[in-house]
């Protein structure tokens, strides 16, 4: 009996995850036609749901929040030290990790 609800733990956790990445490639697209309509509002719903995605998307796939976060900071990091185009010149890479350090706080 036990095996059978194995399986079917195992294949729920599949369909979310394949569900998952089809609502993280659609929300994307959101996120473009946002940029098109031009609304701030719309533009904000759609990087959040991008991002919220992206985070259960790794839980469910065995990657705990703090390792996502703990990679974003060193993806940064690394951004900064190789003078990533949008580090150049804009500095959002820095002005990025100066707000999750405050964050944290």
């Amino acid at each position: 009996m036990q095996h059978s609800k194995d399986q079917i733990d195992v294949a729920k956790s599949i369909r979310m995850i394949e569900w998952l990445k089809a609502e993280l490639v659609s929300n994307v697209g959101s996120l473009l036609k946002s940029f098109v309509k031009g609304s701030e509002e719309l533009m904000l719903d759609c990087l959040a749901a991008v991002i919220m995605t992206a985070y259960l998307l790794g839980k469910r796939s065995g990657i705990p929040f703090r390792h996502i976060d703990q990679r974003l900071k060193e993806k940064i990091a690394a951004g900064i030290k190789s003078q990533h185009e949008v580090e150049q010149w804009y500095g959002d890479l820095s002005s990025l990790e100066r707000y999750m350090e405050e964050r944290k706080r």
